[in-house]
């Protein structure tokens, strides 16, 4: 099963300091939610563990995230890969731009992302309402941390 998302988030803070927060594994790990685990790699990706509930579906995914096209500080694109068990697997990418807007940062992105398994059965609107909702709390965390 396929899917796509994008939005946008205005943060009250400088592009580089918004560019920094993204390339810390640390930020990072307190912002996405259900993550036990990021710690970057050799190879400049970061090995991942988060559990996830979507609908009746629970699982601990572990994977790997990697960014390519980095353009500092506008933006990446940052890609990844979770298997979840029995549950499934999900993998994709999304590609996130930073702009200068009122004072601030606007960042943008898109998504797209592809799952299998038990999660794919669960059916395409708790999908996509389970990946907005965790879009949302990344993002009202994320804010949180850049602002200080």
């Amino acid at each position: 099963m396929a899917m796509t998302m994008n939005g946008e988030v205005q943060l009250a803070a400088p592009r580089e300091a918004v560019w920094a927060k993204l390339n810390d594994p640390e930020v990072l790990k307190a912002c996405i939610p259900g993550c036990e685990e990021l710690e970057k790699t050799e190879d400049g990706g970061f090995r991942a563990t988060a559990k996830m509930k979507v609908g009746p579906v629970s699982a601990r995914f572990k994977g790997k995230v990697m960014l390519s096209d980095l353009d500092p500080p506008n933006g990446y694109k940052i890609s990844g890969e979770g298997e979840g068990g029995v549950a499934g697997f999900a993998k994709g990418g999304a590609a996130v731009r930073l702009a200068e807007k009122d004072g601030g940062t606007l960042l943008s992105y898109d998504v797209e992302a592809q799952i299998g398994g038990k999660l794919a059965q669960l059916g395409q609107r708790l999908i996509n309402g389970t990946a907005k909702k965790l879009a949302d709390e990344f993002f009202a965390n994320f804010a949180k941390a850049v602002q200080g």
